[in-house]
């Protein structure tokens, strides 16, 4: 890749988050009081307004509920990778929650590894973790 991997911004509500996924776990914020999954993590919860919420483990099973295959021009930073793809994925647990990543076939593989003509709307997949350094474990799908 050329120049050095755009990393996500961890704040006090996002930490949480990052660091279950150091520890190869799938957290969402869930609110304590009406207990509604929200994501991305904020700071009150928009069904009851409460400021109480906890970090619930999920399978880290979903499926594939859209994708983009991004071509140059890109960033940078992910211009050698193009064209690669792009999932959203519903979690199993609350489809309403939704994360993005990149479909790979193991651990390591590049964001390109995937052909995005085998992807499919509704594949089953699961969450793997790749460590980018100490601080970040960035999620990516495989298929079930």
């Amino acid at each position: 890749m050329s120049g050095e991997m755009l990393r996500p911004a961890v704040g006090e509500n996002e930490a949480p988050f990052w660091e279950a996924a150091a520890k190869g776990e799938l957290r969402i914020q869930q609110c304590a009081s009406c207990e509604r999954l929200r994501f991305p993590p904020r700071p009150m919860c928009p069904r009851c307004q409460s400021t109480e919420s906890t970090w619930a483990v999920m399978s880290g099973r979903g499926t594939i509920y859209s994708f983009v295959v991004p071509h140059p021009p890109l960033l940078p930073q992910f211009n050698d990778l193009a064209p690669y793809n792009v999932i959203l994925v519903t979690l199993e647990e609350d489809p309403t929650i939704r994360l993005i990543g990149n479909l790979v076939d193991r651990v390591g593989d590049p964001i390109n590894a995937v052909d995005p003509k085998s992807i499919e709307l509704e594949q089953p997949v699961r969450v793997v973790f790749e460590k980018i350094n100490e601080e970040i474990h960035m999620p990516r799908w495989i298929r079930c």
